[in-house]
């Protein structure tokens, strides 16, 4: 079986249908993966199957993962029709840019909701079917998508952003040292800037500074994202948990 090969495999991928969430579902599509993917908006489903079913099998289930309710839904939903997951990654996410002296509460509420807590509530309400799938020495796998903006401090005045995904790290330690006995791994990808809604204004104002800073001199690519994923979740990754991967040419340790 060749080390990357996820041929069998079922993943879902949150926040799957734009942005670095397509771009993982993308490469578990083209490893051999079937993968649902979810977002709020039905119609960002449908464009978003029609633009991956070419690479494979994959099916939308629209979910709000901002509440506890929606993602023990979303996990009863696949559980219609898989028996086991294989791989979960926690990507779907939200920011907010304010000077602190008008930064409201409303933005803690709404980023750690979904940042933070939607991680914590998916991976419980999928752990039956990642324990179906994992097996000595063929874990299954927990991918969540945190940020450079965890590692360092961030430019702009992202406060619960870079707080949320400073802290789904070290969450994502946590579960991977309580996961590791019954066969799942869980890691965390901390991506630098990637062409995406979230990232597009940033990008149009700094895009060229930024790449300037990184040792590798660009922002990043889609199949950057697409290979780490695969990586984690295929046998070449069965022995790596609670690590947080930096994707993002050398920003946050090295600049």
């Amino acid at each position: 079986m060749h080390l990357f090969d996820l041929t069998g495999k079922v993943a879902v991928v949150t926040g799957g249908t734009r942005g670095i969430g397509l771009m993982m579902a993308r490469g578990l599509l083209q490893a051999g993966a079937s993968v649902y993917i979810s977002s709020r908006k039905a119609e960002a489903g449908d464009a978003a199957v029609a633009e991956l079913q070419e690479f494979g099998r994959v099916v939308s289930i629209p979910a709000d993962l901002s509440t506890e309710a929606e993602c023990v839904r979303l996990a009863e939903e696949v559980g219609k029709h898989e028996q086991r997951i294989d791989v979960l990654v926690n990507n779907a996410g939200a920011n907010w840019g304010e000077p602190l002296e008008t930064f409201p509460a409303s933005a803690w509420d709404k980023v750690l909701d979904l940042n933070l807590k939607s991680p914590f509530f998916l991976t419980r309400a999928f752990l039956p079917l990642l324990e179906a799938a994992g097996a000595p020495g063929e874990p299954a796998r927990v991918v969540n998508v945190g940020s450079i903006d965890g590692l360092h401090v961030p430019g702009l005045p992202t406060y619960s952003y870079s707080s949320s995904k400073a802290a789904l790290h070290h969450l994502t330690r946590v579960l991977a040292q309580e996961l590791g006995r019954r066969n799942i791994t869980v890691n965390a990808v901390a991506p630098g800037p990637f062409e995406s809604k979230m990232m597009a204004a940033t990008l149009e104002a700094f895009g060229d500074a930024i790449a300037e800073k990184a040792p590798l001199g660009r922002i990043g690519r889609p199949d950057d994202m697409a290979g780490v994923v695969v990586y984690l979740s295929s046998r070449a990754g069965s022995y790596v948990t609670g690590a947080v991967i930096p994707v993002d040419g050398g920003l946050a340790t090295t600049v």
